[in-house]
């Protein structure tokens, strides 16, 4: 079987390349390149000092939970462009990855025209770092922590559609707390559950039977743009210096939850 995967390039992005790489006999993954250090560069993110202190305290669980960037296996495909870029491909420049058993989408880029028309016949599954409908757009899991709704930390596997996060759901995935997990690792926890999540429901063919639900739009409690995330934010929040307590954990409404 052969997977296609879009994502990007950070470690998180390139364990899921990793993982599907183990199950599968070959992966095509387009991958859309974002600076490897945020906040010391501008990209995605701002270059700032408070930027470059808050994406510090993201790279150190990262590497905690997924390890350096590195290589990627043999078996693997790679297509490797700009973020932003990903819209403006053709089908013959994709020709060998639109050819595939399963489609991934975790991390990429808004995904427009032909494309979105093509990876929705083929019912393309969809990485949302955010427990939908509750928290829509962009970093999800830390405005989660940031409203002091802990319990709204997650990832959600839907079925791709031309909304924004808002495709029908399969499945939510739920890290639970470590002792020794900090807020920042307790997100990025939250990333390895959803993607060994959604592997293990492939492997065992249980993915093909999964009744989706609609979202309710009524249950949202925040959609956040990345414009959202400024450095007095993001400042506010290191000052905060939550510290997490499972004992008060209350989940909302869940759906064929996985916890991890």
């Amino acid at each position: 079987m052969n997977v296609t995967i879009f994502s990007s390039n950070q470690p998180r992005h390139l364990n899921l390349v990793k993982l599907f790489s183990q199950v599968f006999d070959e992966v095509f993954f387009i991958s859309e390149a974002n600076t490897v250090f945020p906040g010391q560069i501008e990209d995605h993110f701002r270059k700032s000092d408070i930027m470059k202190k808050y994406m510090d305290n993201v790279l150190k669980s990262e590497k905690k939970i997924f390890g350096e960037i590195s290589f990627i296996p043999s078996n693997v495909k790679s297509l490797i462009i700009k973020n932003g870029d990903l819209n403006k491909l053709t089908r013959f420049q994709l020709e060998k990855a639109i050819n595939s058993d399963f489609y991934i989408v975790f991390g990429a880029s808004y995904i427009k025209g032909w494309l979105i028309d093509f990876l929705i016949t083929k019912k393309a599954l969809n990485i949302h770092m955010g427990l939908s409908p509750y928290y829509r757009g962009s970093s999800c899991n830390f405005w989660a922590l940031y409203d002091n709704k802990p319990e709204y930390v997650g990832a959600t596997i839907h079925l791709l559609n031309k909304g924004l996060d808002s495709g029908d759901i399969l499945f939510h995935c739920i890290p639970r707390l470590k002792e020794d997990d900090n807020s920042f690792d307790f997100a990025m926890r939250s990333v390895l559950i959803a993607q060994t999540g959604i592997l293990n429901f492939i492997k065992n063919g249980s993915i093909l039977n999964l009744k989706s639900f609609r979202q309710d739009k009524a249950k949202e409690l925040r959609y956040s743009k990345n414009s959202d995330f400024t450095d007095k934010v993001a400042s506010e929040f290191l000052k905060r210096n939550i510290k997490l307590d499972s004992r008060v954990f209350i989940y909302p409404t869940l759906l064929n939850p996985v916890f991890g």
